[in-house]
């Protein structure tokens, strides 16, 4: 389980700054990360569909997600096998 929140650290203690759905009495790994020098090191957060746009290809077929095992598999177009 990864759960992500932003705290402020008053010199002895971490504050979250939202509620944290975390049980009591219970170890858990801190990874600190400072915020500013995330946001330098990262620049602006890029929206994940935006990330994936990027990556796409036009591969010129317009019948892919219909004949996919066909292009995948090699299988007959429009087969109707298991």
């Amino acid at each position: 389980m990864s759960t992500i929140f932003h705290a402020t650290f008053d010199g002895k203690v971490l504050h979250p700054e939202e509620d944290v759905n975390l049980k009591p009495n219970t170890r858990y790994v801190v990874i600190i990360e400072d915020e500013e020098k995330a946001a330098e090191v990262s620049g602006e957060e890029e929206y994940p569909l935006t990330a994936i746009l990027s990556m796409a290809t036009d591969m010129g077929v317009s019948d892919l997600a219909e004949n996919h095992d066909y292009y995948a598999h090699g299988r007959p177009k429009n087969a109707d096998l298991p």
